[in-house]
């Protein structure tokens, strides 16, 4: 290959962009319009728009990505993770059109993708499973019928997902019918399809992957294994490699697993397989991912194998750097900066990041989408950055740790900050007394106060204008950002943008609790409401939310379905 196109934004496009450096390609970035100053798109050899706002419109639309692989001479593809990079579709309309395609077969993703086909290789090469439905559900009774002859708690998954979305745990009976509905609408959100499979679910359960690799000549090699239970609505925020507090015996069975699914399947490229620890020490598969995943830096760090590039190296049809599962190289921890108000339940906060001063210093890598000066869109992933701190020991990685996070200041706008330096201190997770971690412990048990931040800065308008202009005698389109359109009228005489005014203290008023879209109402205009009845639904940066009314009373809709809210907005009022 000479040249790769990356079909994604923010920092992982920044990451596949230095590998292909590294490696002596090319690279193509493709933005959105808020994405039209991002990292990523000034860190590739070449940048092209993709004429959108949405991720429907932008990074999931497989026409234009293969449009501008064709515009630029890319001569292959590299989806990084999320958006399509576990689209059978996707990974065959790049073969079709002729380019190589940076990771597993299509074959392969439709395989594994399907999280009912992969319980089942699964089963077959012996790897343990607790019980499932064989197929994904029709409905809501279906989910019901499940809970009733295996017991609560169940989670309900989306059959062609993953990274947590379209996933609802249920406790209660009463609960089962919304949490699949619930599922179903971020799933379609999330993957462009509905269907969900039903399990039981391991309470307080550890999360445990091992890294896998493997290449077009039989070679299928474990990198070795990371623990992922760090997690907030099922989205992880630390990870760690190797997997701590693990016997010799469920390191060998991960490891073993792992590479029979994969061979098992016929796994070419970098992919990960997850399993869950209960707190008995029994093991249970949970899935296959078929792509490079956010946290692949601390195995990167633990073995000095570079996976993107491992990844280039399969997709040239060259074989694997290694052939079986390097001894760790010390220990590694991740934590993920998402743009989140740890103080305010990890609500997404987009905005402007006014200062980004990252630490450094022995042991410490970043691995950054923004920088100051950089907009965080309410339109995408809130992951802005990874802090990825390495010691010989995993002491001397939480003593680096404490550190970098003391030295790391982000403002502008909300981060997951002072949640990780309260974690890193937390004994549950540096484990003198045992390691207590789990993958609700967030929800469940961790009870240190964290105080709310303060409100972020205003989001300024990342939209473009569009027009045709000539230019030497050739027609060409021409995208100027609102703002600087803004600025020049205003600079000129004409009136600019008044920004919206906070809405007045109003005991009726129902806000919004984040910057995103109103989704669905769940009542009508003039229903009567009882505190803590669940009246809307939210979306901001692929998370779902609910909203509650905050007294009982008539409710009046003031926004309308389907609309992007400010945070702080009056959707409706409760009299």
């Amino acid at each position: 290959m000479k040249k790769v196109l990356i079909a994604n934004r923010g920092e992982i496009a920044v990451r596949i962009a230095r590998a292909c450096a590294d490696y002596g390609v090319q690279s193509v970035a493709v933005y959105a319009d808020a994405d039209i100053d991002a990292l990523h798109v000034r860190m590739a050899d070449e940048a092209y728009g993709l004429d959108g706002e949405r991720p429907a419109d932008t990074y999931l639309n497989v026409a234009k990505l293969i449009a501008i692989a064709r515009k630029s001479g890319a001569d292959a593809v590299h989806p990084g993770y999320g958006f399509l990079s576990e689209s059978e579709a996707f990974a065959r309309a790049v073969l079709d059109a002729g380019l190589r395609w940076v990771g597993p077969s299509p074959e392969t993703i439709a395989q594994l993708g399907d999280k009912v086909e992969a319980r089942k290789i699964a089963l077959k090469v012996g790897a343990p499973l607790v019980a499932g439905t064989p197929d994904p559900v029709r409905d809501a009774s279906e989910v019901l019928a499940f809970a009733e002859q295996h017991g609560l708690p169940i989670i309900i998954k989306a059959a062609f997902g993953g990274g947590g979305r379209g996933m609802k745990i249920a406790w209660r009976m009463d609960e089962v019918e919304e949490l699949y509905h619930s599922a179903v609408r971020e799933a379609v959100t999330a993957f462009g399809r509905g269907e969900c499979f039903v399990e039981q679910f391991l309470d307080r359960p550890r999360h445990i992957e091992a890294q896998v690799l493997a290449d077009t000549h039989g070679n299928v090699v474990v990198l070795g294994t990371r623990d992922c239970s760090l997690q907030r609505r099922n989205q992880k925020l630390v990870e760690e490699a190797p997997a701590p507090f693990l016997s010799d015996d469920q390191r060998q069975r991960i490891h073993a697993a792992a590479r029979d699914i994969c061979a098992a399947a016929g796994y070419v490229s970098a992919g990960t397989v997850e399993f869950l620890l209960s707190q008995t020490g029994a093991i249970s598969f949970l899935e296959v991912n078929t792509r490079l995943q956010v946290e692949h830096p601390v195995t990167e760090q633990t073995t000095g194998v570079d996976l993107v590039i491992e990844q280039l190296r399969v997709a040239d049809g060259l074989a694997l750097s290694l052939t079986e599962t390097p001894a760790p190289l010390g220990h590694s921890i991740e934590f993920r900066i998402n743009a989140e108000d740890v103080g305010r339940g990890f609500l997404p906060t987009p905005g402007p990041v006014v200062r980004f001063d990252p630490p450094s210093g022995p042991g410490v890598r970043l691995d950054s989408g923004v920088q100051a000066g950089s907009v965080v869109p309410g339109s995408f992933d809130s992951l802005m950055a990874k802090l990825i701190v390495s010691g010989a020991t995993r002491e001397q990685a939480l003593a680096r740790a404490r550190r970098a996070l003391a030295e790391f200041r982000i403002e502008g706008l909300s981060s997951v900050l002072p949640f990780h330096r309260a974690v890193i201190a937390h004994a549950d997770f540096v484990g003198q007394d045992g390691f207590k971690v789990h993958t609700r412990w967030i929800e469940s048990d961790f009870a240190e106060p964290l105080a709310a931040a303060v409100r972020a800065e205003p989001m300024p308008d990342a939209s473009l204008v569009r027009c045709a202009v000539e230019i030497d005698g050739r027609r060409v389109a021409l995208g100027l950002p609102a703002v600087l359109l803004q600025g020049l009228a205003s600079a000129g005489g004409g009136v600019a943008a008044v920004p919206a005014a906070e809405a007045v203290a109003d005991p009726a008023a129902v806000t919004s609790p984040i910057a995103g879209n109103l989704h669905a109402w769940k009542v009508a205009d003039g229903d009567t409401v009882q505190e803590g009845d669940v009246i809307a639904v939210m979306e901001a940066m692929k998370m779902e939310m609910q909203v509650a009314a905050h007294r009982s009373g008539k409710v009046s809709l003031v926004a309308e379905a389907g609309k992007a809210q400010a945070l702080g907005a009056v959707i409706a009022r409760i009299g």
